[in-house]
């Protein structure tokens, strides 16, 4: 929709009153040697503190998310009596729950505006699910808590990519995208070192089962550390009281600059709904979530990693330990994967990469039977979990401001991609043992189609790119919609709207 008559008027007359100079708006355009000096500090103070909370809480959640494939060993399924299709049926309905928190959960995060308590409450509430699940005495009662798990749960991981985004720019994210998922890496190592040590240390002690001892233990420690989230993680830049306001204004102008406009919403509960629209009418959103899926689908396999090292014929506490070691190496190569990334200011070809190396895992399991090949070959597969750092950090620049979009995006995108854990559990069948075939032909598919949605990313923001090009001469005619934007930054930059418009070059999307 092309402006009225009057606002182009508006705009011009701003245009030719704007008593600011060319390198005036350049400067504005970029932060000042004292802005960046104190931006080193403000970098350092974020990841001391809010890198670790995240990690810790991410570690606790898939360690309490995946202490079900765990119990399977410690004799879960045979004490409640389940049969191989109940078992899938109660590690699929938690993502059921999961899927329908996603997009209202994270729309609530965005306008309530206090992660701390939002993400504290809940962090809270699934560690005491978690430690009730150790009372179930059949397949109903697991069902429910694996429900109730999901849907408790569900704030946190698309939560945490919205909030790390309000902190960090898109050079920054890939690495603290990779060091926040590296907590789900660590889990999958640490989590079956710990359900080892329980199956060793306190199976049968007062009466209880190593399982349900696995689950007590876990959902304590996550309650515990959920009522300190409440206290001592910060919310966002513009209400850390522990930034001066200089710094405080620096946390917010390098946000508003990368994305040549402010990083805040509309006034009014409404623009949830509208951020939510802006997101639903983007075709990149729905491409990410497809690529998404695909590399949620292939990892499937975490959920049956312990089934997968039991195998290679060791006893139930060796094929937990054997667990560990790929996922140690996973988390330094990942950071090393998503460091170089950031540095080299590419997504498309690190997300692109890892592909044909799982696949040759995926192949490799399914086709082998001696020791030595099928545990290189998980090596191998982890690969998948190099894409979900470059993944995370791609949507926040494919699909930059307002907040409530990118919020709303965010959990759109993690719903559709967990939609691949209600069905894939079903494809690791066990008659197919120990090859899986099924499940391996599945996780190839996969992979390939998330390379066609990779390589639609790629096109399509480079043509966006190229538009971008175009709409930074500044005689091309602004809509009403693109001139209040401008206006929100020239608010906050105190500029008026042609200056603001000019700060506007220089965005690209990465590619």
């Amino acid at each position: 929709m092309a402006p009225t008559t009057g606002v182009i008027s508006d705009l011009e007359t701003m245009g030719e009153k704007a008593d600011m100079t060319h390198e005036e708006v350049v400067h504005l355009a970029q932060l000042t040697d004292e802005e960046k000096v104190l931006e080193k500090k403000l970098l350092r103070r974020i990841d001391s503190l809010i890198m670790p909370l995240v990690v810790l809480v991410y570690l606790l959640n898939y360690i309490d998310r995946n202490n079900y494939a765990a119990a399977k060993l410690q004799g879960l399924t045979d004490d409640l009596g389940l049969t191989a299709t109940q078992y899938q049926t109660g590690l699929s309905i938690l993502f059921v729950a999961y899927i329908l928190m996603q997009v209202p959960s994270n729309l609530m995060l965005n306008y309530m505006g206090r992660p701390s308590l939002y993400l504290g409450f809940f962090i809270t509430a699934w560690g005491l699910v978690s430690a009730l699940t150790s009372q179930v005495k059949g397949y109903g009662s697991i069902v429910a808590c694996r429900f109730l798990l999901g849907l408790v749960e569900a704030p946190f991981f698309a939560g945490v990519l919205f909030y790390l985004s309000k902190w960090y720019t898109r050079k920054e994210l890939a690495f603290r995208m990779s060091i926040f998922y590296s907590g789900s890496l660590l889990s999958g190592a640490f989590g079956n070192l710990i359900a080892a040590g329980i199956l060793k240390g306190l199976k049968g002690h007062r009466g209880l089962s190593a399982w349900q001892w696995l689950y007590i233990i876990e959902g304590a420690i996550t309650m515990f550390v959920g009522i300190i989230i409440c206290f001592i993680l910060p919310d966002f830049p513009e209400t850390w009281k522990m930034l001066s306001p200089e710094m405080r204004r620096v946390a917010e102008r390098r946000l508003a600059i990368e994305a040549a406009e402010a990083d805040v919403d509309e006034k009014g509960g409404m623009s949830q709904l509208k951020g939510l629209k802006l997101a639903m009418t983007d075709i990149k959103t729905y491409v990410l979530a497809v690529a998404y899926m695909c590399i949620t689908g292939a990892a499937g396999f975490q959920n049956f990693f312990p089934t997968l090292t039991k195998t290679l014929h060791y006893n139930n506490t060796i094929s937990l330990l054997l667990v560990a070691p790929p996922y140690v190496f996973m988390v330094v190569y990942s950071l090393a994967h998503s460091y170089t990334s950031d540095k080299m200011g590419v997504r498309f070809w690190f997300l692109v990469y890892p592909i044909p190396i799982s696949i040759l895992g995926f192949i490799l399991f399914s086709t082998t039977t001696g020791f030595a090949p099928r545990y290189i070959s998980l090596f191998l597969m982890m690969f998948v979990f190099a894409q979900n750092g470059t993944l995370y950090s791609w949507i926040a620049n494919a699909l930059p401001r307002p907040p409530a979009k990118r919020a709303a995006a965010y959990a759109f995108i993690n719903s559709i991609g967990n939609s691949a854990s209600i069905w894939t559990p079903y494809t690791y069948r066990s008659d197919e043992s120990p090859k899986f075939w099924t499940a391996m032909g599945v996780n190839i598919g996969l992979q390939v189609l998330g390379l066609t949605m990779a390589l639609f990313m790629y096109f399509n923001l480079r043509m966006l790119n190229k538009r971008q090009e175009r709409l930074e001469n500044e005689d091309v005619q602004l809509t009403e919609k693109e001139l209040r934007r401008l206006q929100v930054t020239a608010d906050l930059e105190g500029i008026d709207v042609a200056a603001a418009r000019r700060l506007q070059k220089g965005f690209r999307f990465v590619l």
